[in-house]
């Protein structure tokens, strides 16, 4: 007894952060059972955490147009310090609308040409500028051409075999995803090509940050799809993108499909790729497949992070074993570095007043009213264990 209050006194009073209406003993506690018959809107709903980063606000003039002015374009354009990717971003948008490639990358097309028919390999610094200046689809059209052109003058003029390095096709590849050229940028990947690319993970990278940034599962299935077919190896970093791109467009199936995949090719998935899919297995309630990740996060990564600690205590919660939950919370308080120990009550205000809410929205209809019964008594149990723990 006198150890139990030694350790209470040690602890502070982490529940005490949280707000009073969270408090299992007042009336006012979250109840799950209210939210059943009369589910608000999807739009209703607490957002769920997110792992995709936001896009960079975009350039204002002064009079709101996001685009800049006749004035200001000529000016930056024709400044003698303005860089050759400042004068392609803006002749860009002048000509994007009506397609056209921007005229820096016309010319540059225009002068490897004429060097290739005079039977003269283009200056390498050539070939890079005109990679760095592809701004939308038409320059990047200009720049595939060129390549297949250099790749013939290679083969026929030079007698080179060998494709162009892996750090030129990276810089390709970003500049298809930059572009928006994408079916272009998987010709990229694509180990036998007429373009004379080197295709690596790297490249596959580029376009994969492109899909999550727009939240676009399909294009990270065909990139998927093209890395199977062409045998490219996967990589941690591959995983932690395709994870997040599957959490934020809410697809259980393909993370699940793309989990087995980079286990079966022996990648060592990060504590990020854990943290992400077994927060999506408790968001939709699925008990059997936290425990399944957490067998096999243990055997990869030491030690528990916020994000698996918690959702291995969602996961006594839907088995209906309040007294594991909280003693998994406490014991993660234990363990954690200080810097991250403050984040608990805000993980444990998320689990009482948003995750049950997340959860039930989820199951079939028959199966909620059971469900928000259990949390109903289940969560308030967890809090008591917490705070007779001295958390």
């Amino acid at each position: 007894m006198m150890q139990v209050s030694s350790s209470a006194r040690r602890f502070p009073r982490v529940l005490d952060r949280i707000p009073v209406l969270l408090r299992p003993q007042l009336s006012r506690f979250c109840d799950p059972v209210d939210a059943v018959d009369g589910l608000p809107l999807s739009g209703q709903w607490p957002r769920p955490r997110s792992f995709s980063f936001q896009n960079p606000r975009p350039f204002v003039t002064t009079d709101g147009d996001p685009r800049p002015s006749t004035t200001m374009f000529q000016q930056l354009v024709h400044h003698p310090l303005c860089s050759p990717m400042v004068r392609a971003f803006f002749s860009s948008v002048a000509n994007k609308e009506a397609g056209q490639p921007t005229e820096i990358v016309r010319e540059l097309y225009q002068k490897m040409s004429k060097s290739v028919e005079a039977r003269t390999m283009p200056p390498n610094a050539w070939l890079w500028s005109l990679i760095s200046n592809s701004a939308n689809q038409e320059d990047i059209k200009l720049l595939f051409q060129m390549l297949q052109k250099l790749r013939i003058f290679r083969l026929s003029n030079l007698r080179i075999h060998a494709n162009f390095n892996c750090h030129l096709c990276m810089r390709v590849s970003e500049a298809c995803a930059h572009a928006g050229a994408l079916e272009y940028g998987l010709k990229a990947l694509r180990k036998h090509n007429v373009y004379g690319l080197t295709p690596t993970i790297g490249s596959a990278h580029y376009l994969l940050l492109h899909a999550k940034e727009h939240n676009d599962a399909k294009l990270m299935v065909k990139i998927m799809d093209v890395l199977q077919k062409n045998s490219l190896p996967l990589q941690p970093g591959t995983a932690d993108i395709v994870f997040s791109i599957c959490y934020n467009t809410n697809k259980w199936d393909l993370i699940s499909k793309y989990a087995r995949r980079f286990i079966k090719a022996g990648v060592k998935l990060h504590r990020t790729s854990f943290d992400i899919w077994m927060e999506f297995a408790a968001k939709i309630g699925d008990a059997h497949s936290i425990w399944k990740i957490e067998k096999l996060r243990a055997k990869s990564v030491k030690g528990q992070t916020l994000a698996s600690g918690f959702s291995c205590a969602k996961g006594f919660l839907l088995e209906r074993n309040p007294e594991s939950a909280a003693a998994t919370i406490h014991l993660l308080y234990q363990n954690l570095p200080d810097q991250k120990k403050s984040r608990i009550p805000d993980e444990l205000q998320r689990l009482i007043s948003e995750w049950p809410l997340e959860v039930i929205k989820r199951q079939k209809k028959e199966d909620k009213k059971a469900l928000a019964e259990s949390f109903k008594s289940d969560i308030p149990a967890m809090v008591t264990s917490l705070l007779n723990m001295g958390l």
